[in-house]
């Protein structure tokens, strides 16, 4: 019988030796999903913040085109208010011309010759 006490002893010990390594094991395995839940969480807000980033960098791109559209309409007016001037000018130039063509019709007309080679236009003194 002796020998049935020392095998019931050592299946004694092997139970509880057993017993601590499942408990172990358990633990570790409650430990790792706290771990993977953590993970997940985290991932979540880093998706999240991802996809944040990526709204935002939509809504810069939007922003940028409306930006170089509206650069490209005013460069558009720069130019036309420069083709606008060089045309006043042309005008105002046209202007000084007539103006000093008809001040110098409106000074003195000119002389006419008739067919007979006389001057036309003048006053002549005949009561002397």
């Amino acid at each position: 019988m002796a020998t049935l006490s020392v095998a019931g002893t050592q299946s004694a010990g092997d139970f509880i030796s057993q017993q601590l390594r499942t408990q172990q094991a358990q633990r570790r395995a409650e430990q790792a999903d706290a771990v993977a839940r953590a993970l997940r969480a985290q991932a979540s807000s880093a998706q999240q913040a991802a996809d944040q980033a990526q709204e935002n960098a939509r809504n810069l791109k939007v922003r940028s085109d409306q930006a170089q559209g509206e650069a490209g309409s005013a460069r558009q007016a720069v130019s036309s208010l420069e083709s606008l001037s060089r045309v006043d000018r042309s005008f105002q130039s046209i202007r000084e011309g007539i103006a000093t063509g008809l001040a110098a019709i409106d000074a003195a007309p000119a002389p006419v010759v008739n067919a007979e080679g006389q001057t036309t236009g003048t006053l002549v003194n005949v009561t002397a």
